[in-house]
């Protein structure tokens, strides 16, 4: 009856995904305490803190990722009013990829390096469904041509050692699409990128949100992308949840000391026609005044924090 009643809550609240005061140690050490938040439709949720405060931990733990040695020792996770932590391997197999996807930082060690993309992306897809080939081709050609892959058959074609950085992690992202998971979990999947591949990438994962609905948890530090990407942020330390709320309230007008300090800890460049630096110079022989060219390269690695 009470499974019952969760699922009913899940389904009229349009709630896809439910921390009930969830605990998680490894082995003696607890590094996340009585943490609860709620992810509904198309809802992007913003997790930030300090290295070390339990981020990836959190998110990880939907999917039984914590290792052999980590463990939920209190609380609950429902997906669409189902309990992961009372399915078995088998079943919970069935959710991961199809039902709540991942996106790791590093998307290179995602892939078999010996083995072409697309055979990789097509064995994913095999292991939740039947599929034919020729219409697993079909599928990931419209996929990676809407999410901006011009030359998608070469992707296919190439070995991930071929493809940049900035390129893999632009296909897992598609990868995990294919499987059209109601959730995407993202754990720091623009941190290794340089600033031009991150506003590829963050166009990309805003495209899937209006395109398929897609719900989402992000993990960064960097503040900048959960304001132009998070409907909700929640502030961690210490494994500790010490601020949740509306991304713009929590980011303008933080109530705990925490979150205070870590805004004020946030660089702020000077914008054009300030000085960029402390103390400006002179013009310089073109003309312009010593550190425009300086200027206007960080406006674009700060594009996000506008």
């Amino acid at each position: 009856l009470l499974r019952l009643l969760l699922s009913l809550r899940g389904l009229f609240m349009d709630e896809i995904l439910y921390y009930d005061h969830v605990s998680i140690a490894y082995g003696r050490q607890t590094a996340v305490r009585d943490a609860s938040f709620t992810l509904r439709k198309g809802e992007i949720l913003g997790i930030v803190g300090e290295s070390g405060c339990g981020k990836s931990t959190l998110i990880r733990a939907a999917l039984g990722l914590l290792g052999p040695s980590g463990r939920i020792t209190q609380g609950d996770i429902r997906y669409r009013g189902t309990s992961l932590l009372s399915l078995h391997r088998r079943q919970l197999r069935h959710i991961c990829g199809a039902g709540i996807g991942m996106i790791f930082q590093n998307a290179g060690a995602s892939f078999c390096p010996i083995r072409r993309i697309g055979d990789q992306l097509y064995e994913s897809m095999r292991a939740h469904s039947p599929l034919p080939r020729k219409d697993f081709q079909e599928k990931a050609g419209l996929l990676l041509h809407k999410l901006g892959f011009e030359n998608w058959e070469r992707i296919l074609s190439s070995y991930p050692f071929e493809l940049s950085g900035g390129m893999q992690q632009r296909v897992a992202i598609a990868s995990t699409m294919l499987l059209s998971p109601s959730v995407l979990l993202a754990d720091e999947f623009t941190s290794a990128l340089d600033v031009i591949s991150q506003k590829q990438v963050v166009e990309e994962t805003l495209l899937i949100r209006r395109e398929f609905g897609t719900a989402m948890v992000i993990v960064t530090h960097n503040i900048g992308l959960v304001r132009a990407m998070a409907d909700h942020v929640l502030v961690m330390k210490d494994g500790q949840i010490v601020e949740y709320g509306e991304t713009f309230a929590v980011l303008s007008e933080p109530k705990e000391p925490y979150t205070k300090a870590l805004m004020a800890a946030v660089p702020r460049l000077k914008r054009s026609g300030e000085a960029a630096f402390s103390g400006q110079s002179g013009p310089g022989a073109d003309g312009r005044a010593a550190g425009n060219a300086f200027r206007e390269e960080f406006n674009v690695g700060t594009a996000l924090n506008r």
